[in-house]
């Protein structure tokens, strides 16, 4: 009995004491000891790391942005946008050509904008405007676009996106002659950017989001 108890005492004296030394620690810790020299600290995530994105698009222009929007419609937008501007609204071009698409006088006038410098103070009047000329293109080249998508001019398959990313640069009927030409005809812009060079830059986007309208226009401000 007495071995017993003193076992119980020895043991509860023991746990007594390593509560005692755990709680009581207040050595403190020197980080000047530490360093991260060497250490690759800057982590990114490469765009072919798998990610998947889901865009939606919107008439009025205000997408959520992502990292990667791969070959969506926001995706064929910002590109082309990127391109023509830098994705500035407020720039206009030595030819006179404004904001963020880079549109033309006329070609504004065609879709219902009249005062040219509201428009380029204006970002949600530019994206709707994007919307309205190329649906509106995608009608003057709907035959177009059923007679040649998948066939293969200058080497480069014919797809929707690219013959409506080149019908923003240089018109639908330049497209026009280009693909009944089979590439022959060739419209430069004023830098030198060609049809073909458009064609073949943004082709393979998604651009089913875009209906074809004769009549499509913006609200004129």
């Amino acid at each position: 009995m007495v071995k017993i108890i003193a076992s119980c005492l020895s043991l509860t004296l023991t746990i007594l004491i390593l509560l005692y030394m755990s709680l009581s620690t207040t050595e403190a810790v020197d980080l000047s000891k530490y360093s991260t020299d060497g250490l690759v600290l800057n982590y990114t995530v490469s765009q072919d790391a798998g990610t998947k994105v889901s865009a939606k698009a919107s008439e009025d222009g205000y997408e959520a942005f992502t990292p990667y929007l791969g070959k969506s419609f926001v995706g064929f937008k910002e590109a082309l946008a990127f391109k023509e501007s830098g994705g500035n609204y407020f720039t206009v071009n030595t030819y006179g050509y404004l904001g963020k698409y880079q549109f033309g006088k006329e070609t504004l006038g065609l879709i219902g904008v009249k005062n040219i410098q509201q428009f380029l103070k204006n970002p949600k009047l530019q994206e709707k405007a994007f919307i309205a000329n190329a649906q509106r293109n995608k009608w003057i080249l709907r035959r177009d676009i059923n007679n040649f998508v998948g066939k293969r001019i200058n080497g480069v398959v014919v797809t929707e996106s690219g013959i409506l990313a080149a019908a923003h640069l240089a018109g639908p009927g330049s497209v026009k002659k280009y693909l009944r030409s089979y590439g022959l005809d060739n419209f430069a812009d004023g830098y030198g950017t060609t049809v073909a060079y458009y064609m073949k830059r943004f082709s393979g986007y998604d651009t089913s989001f875009l209906k074809a309208n004769k009549k499509a226009k913006v609200n004129s401000i």
